[in-house]
């Protein structure tokens, strides 16, 4: 059917199932943000504690905590996937991007595994920014394109900071462009609904 057959009736229900359908998939992506959010800020402090408060050789093992919260993405997506019979074009982007990012990290990870870790964090800020950035461009949510900023400013900061203190930046980065922008997007489909 073409859009010159519709009326104008019909042509405003189609963009207003268009739109409640982007509006569900929005409140699914807050779901990511939250567990990502909430797990890495965790792991990030948790780091910081292990490496300058207790002087623990193998602080960085506190990042065995993201392998539980990798299966429980993997699972829960393939779930959403199977329910959700229709796609929308954000959703297929959100998808791209994250699995981009994912991927990213991995490959910046064995870097630093080989040259050392020094100054990573920065660049793994410099990460959750670029994925918050475009998520809110492509979502058309401020907070998460706010939070991007925000981080890439924090990686800059990261900089110059001693490594001990650095993964205290990347907490602060995961709450300005994963939880915060995570809790709001969730209370807007809440209001919405």
């Amino acid at each position: 059917m073409s859009t010159q057959s519709l009326s104008p009736e019909e042509s405003l229900r189609v963009i207003q199932t268009m739109i409640n359908k982007t509006r569900q998939q929005i409140s699914g992506q807050s779901h990511y943000f939250l567990v990502w959010g909430w797990c890495t800020l965790a792991a990030c402090v948790g780091q910081f504690l292990l490496m300058t408060v207790f002087h623990s050789p193998r602080h960085y093992l506190v990042w065995l905590i993201t392998i539980p919260c990798a299966i429980y993405t993997i699972w829960f997506s393939s779930r959403e996937e199977k329910k959700n019979k229709v796609r929308t074009y954000a959703a297929d982007n959100m998808s791209y991007l994250w699995t981009g990012v994912g991927i990213s990290f991995f490959v910046v990870s064995v870097i630093f595994m080989k040259i050392g870790w020094f100054n990573c964090y920065p660049f793994y800020i410099m990460f959750y920014g670029l994925g918050s950035f475009v998520s809110g461009r492509i979502l058309r949510f401020t907070p998460l394109v706010v939070g991007g900023i925000i981080n890439w400013a924090l990686a800059l900061a990261a900089i110059w900071a001693p490594f001990g203190y650095q993964p205290l930046f990347a907490a602060a980065a995961l709450l300005f462009s994963y939880i915060i922008p995570g809790h709001l997007l969730r209370s807007s489909q809440r209001e919405s609904a």
